[in-house]
């Protein structure tokens, strides 16, 4: 009897893969602190500064270092599974990362992990300004940025900060150099007062981290509720084409839409053109580092936005009038969704302020989101007050997720794709709030190749069961045509596929590099790389030592049976008898069970790490007859 597996494949754009290797975890960070409105570190007082590092630890023991580029100091921690370590910068270690005016320094914070981490990072000061970000690994870092961010308050002035991670970096701002970086150097710009450099372009000849600053910025425009921003930004080579914005507690935000290419158009649903702050006042026809601007509501359930060409997407929260100031968070394309985040709440305001995830997900497979906090088992978000929000025409929805305990972490998940953010809003009268991102993918999107619908990246964590494998090239067009094109397996050539952006191949069980190569006719090329698994995807079970297909034809007589699985590449294991999953024994290869008289129908469902399953289970007819001896006592005379 032969058994059938069927490859899921998710519906919408959250079908890129059912795992994720390139993401906002990692195991190496850079990152550097902003001026915050007017306040110098001297004479403000370097005690009304708060910077923090927030790590995250994933599914092992993990330990590391923060170190200080600008001291000699250096920071160790030791992490188990799934725990938070907090990292308060002391006087020295602030003045040592916090950039004041244009120009270069060496004011960066260097962290590096045993295993992969999600970094976070905090700015306050005092009571009234602040905000948080994500950090992205150095492997998610690119060579090309546009800045987004918003129009300074009167009398202050929009920044940005560049990170360099290797030596001999040199930097463009719009084309003009502008600063050659060591490793670990800064170069930190404040334009103008009263300023906007929403658009301008940045760019490298190394990977480099970069970070919008804003040194305090009103939302909407002349509101008396200001607050500076805090926020790292993508490379443009991971900008997509398809989002879905969703909206925090408060209610509403403003979103902008930053154009790459030139003739870019947008459309969207759910959303209102502004342009008071600057944006353009079409969708059409944007050129490079225009932006529209947006406002979406609540009761919208949201904003879908899509374009020709890819874009750069930030929502900046828009504050009531006891709700808290302004703050920005970058949103990842639809393409970049993974199966699980990892997060945790920050605590520098604990009384003050009420912390929120914003879970994002497709409408059909929102039932599927799951969270587990700390320990506890995995629970519907509906069960720990999360909120709904359901965008029907789009066919996405997305939760608003009170997190009440800021000393544990909270694993958010959904085989079929999620994209999460944090935020924190202030119910108390201080305007003070933050908004950031939790966790997406941070896949090239630029030029990438998926081998089976899956994203070169991804390869190496998934698998794939099937010998025939289906190969496309996706190649954005950025005015620059294609020349060539040559494929690679294991370093050599494969011919055939020479100039194709798709063809097909048998391959055996094994793992294979593959690289595929670019040339453009400018004589520009690229190369990208992915790690091709073909495993074999079996699975059988016996109970005492029968194999299932023969049981049907065998009746045991021990009550006690015997279960062992033999699979290969699995993640997941489920078993059930009559229709009911036996719990005891989830995800176990071998278990055991006493059975009274009679017959069993017993299911064995695998989910394999390739995102395929057993459909249906595997299944078979446990016979059970327990012999017994009645004794009886004769008594002789």
């Amino acid at each position: 009897m032969a058994q059938k597996y069927y490859c899921i494949i998710a519906l919408l754009l959250f079908s890129t893969s059912l795992s994720y290797a390139q993401t906002t975890e990692g195991k190496e960070f850079w990152v550097t602190f902003g001026r915050v409105g007017p306040f110098p570190m001297v004479p403000a007082g370097v005690n009304s500064f708060d910077m923090r590092i927030r790590i995250v630890s994933g599914k092992e023991t993990t330990s590391g270092t923060i170190y200080f580029t600008n001291l000699e100091d250096s920071v160790n921690f030791n992490m188990d599974p799934y725990e938070i370590y907090t990292h308060i910068l002391n006087n020295t270690e602030k003045y040592a990362v916090y950039n004041e005016t244009t120009g270069t320094t060496n004011f960066s914070i260097r962290i590096t992990a045993s295993n992969p981490v999600s970094v976070f990072a905090s700015n306050r000061f005092g009571d009234n300004f602040s905000d948080v970000t994500n950090i992205l690994p150095v492997t998610a870092l690119g060579r090309k940025y546009y800045a987004i961010s918003y129009k300074s308050a009167t009398n202050h002035s929009d920044a940005y900060a560049v990170v360099a991670t290797l030596n001999n970096t040199y930097l463009y701002h719009n084309g003009d150099s502008v600063a050659t970086l060591a490793a670990g150097e800064v170069y930190y710009r404040a334009s103008t007062l009263n300023s906007d450099m929403t658009g301008d372009y940045i760019s490298a000849n190394n990977p480099v981290a970069f970070f919008a600053l804003s040194t305090m910025t009103a939302i909407p425009i002349n509101s008396s509720n200001g607050n500076i921003l805090f926020q790292q930004l993508a490379p443009a080579n991971t900008w997509g084409k398809t989002f879905f914005v969703p909206v925090t507690a408060i209610g509403i935000e403003y979103v902008r839409i930053v154009a790459a290419q030139d003739s870019t158009t947008i459309t969207q649903v759910g959303g209102t053109i502004r342009t008071d702050a600057g944006g353009q006042p079409t969708l059409d026809n944007l050129q490079s580092g225009q932006f529209v601007e947006l406002e979406i509501l609540l009761s919208n359930n949201g904003c879908s936005i899509s374009a020709d060409k890819p874009v750069g997407v930030c929502s900046f929260m828009k504050p009531g009038t006891s709700l808290g100031a302004c703050s920005q968070v970058w949103i990842p394309p639809i393409e970049q969704s993974i199966s699980n985040v990892l997060m945790a709440s920050f605590t520098f305001q604990p009384n003050w302020l009420d912390h929120y995830a914003l879970v994002l997900t497709s409408t059909v497979r929102r039932n599927k989101t799951m969270v587990s906090i700390g320990e506890n088992t995995p629970v519907p978000l509906s069960d720990n007050g999360g909120i709904w929000h359901t965008h029907t025409e789009e066919g996405m929805s997305f939760c608003n997720f009170p997190l009440t305990n800021d000393t544990t972490t909270y694993m958010f998940s959904n085989p079929e794709g999620i994209i999460v953010l944090g935020y924190a809003i202030n119910n108390f009268g201080f305007p003070s709030s933050y908004y950031y991102l939790a966790g997406s993918a941070m896949r090239d999107l630029d030029a990438a190749f998926y081998a089976n619908d899956i994203h070169f990246q991804d390869l190496e964590e998934n698998p794939i069961c099937e010998n025939e494998v289906s190969f496309r090239a996706e190649i954005e067009n950025t005015g620059v045509e294609m020349d060539s094109i040559k494929w690679y397996i294991d370093d050599t050539e494969y011919e055939t596929a020479r100039d194709s952006l798709e063809w097909n191949k048998t391959f055996t069980t094994g793992e294979y590099e593959i690289r595929m190569w670019i040339r453009f006719e400018n004589d520009d090329t690229i190369s990208k790389i992915g790690i091709l698994k073909i495993a074999n995807c079996e699975a059988v079970f016996y109970a005492n030592g029968v194999h299932y297909e023969n049981l049907p034809d065998t009746v045991f007589c021990a009550k006690d049976v015997y279960f062992h699985a033999e699979i290969e590449n699995y993640t997941e294991i489920k078993w059930f008898i009559d229709g009911t999953e036996y719990e005891a024994a989830r995800d176990l290869l071998e278990w055991d069970k006493p059975f009274a008289t009679g017959t069993y129908n017993i299911e064995m469902w695998v989910l394999f790490a390739n995102g395929a399953e057993t459909v249906p289970p595997l299944s078979s007819i446990l016979r059970m007859e327990i012999l017994w001896i009645k004794i009886r006592n004769i008594r002789t005379q």
